[in-house]
């Protein structure tokens, strides 16, 4: 994976996904502790989600500092990690343009 040599390459890889266990979290495992009475999902994708999440902050904040990035930037990069789909927003829009 050359993607993961790169600082950038890592966080759009882990931002992937982050948001894509945000999303089953959200949309399987917990209709399935409050609909079906089955709490164990929440437990392991919550796990996994919670490790991806400071994964993503950490990549994110690698990138900032070794790209130099704006506060700006930086912090929207890290706002999209609090949204179901905002990594995904943020490679599309952000990640694969140069930073100004």
């Amino acid at each position: 994976m050359t993607g993961l040599r790169t600082s950038i390459g890592r966080l759009r890889v882990i931002g992937f996904w982050e948001a894509v266990s945000f999303l089953l979290l959200l949309g399987v495992a917990m209709p399935l502790k409050y609909f079906a009475g089955e709490p164990g999902a929440v437990r392991v994708v919550g796990l996994v989600h919670g490790l991806l999440f400071m994964l993503y902050v950490g990549a994110a904040i690698q990138a900032a500092v070794e790209h130099r990035w704006t506060w700006r930037r930086t912090a929207v990069v890290l706002v999209a990690s609090l949204l179901p789909a905002g990594p995904f927003v943020v490679d599309a829009k952000l990640l694969r343009e140069p930073a100004p």
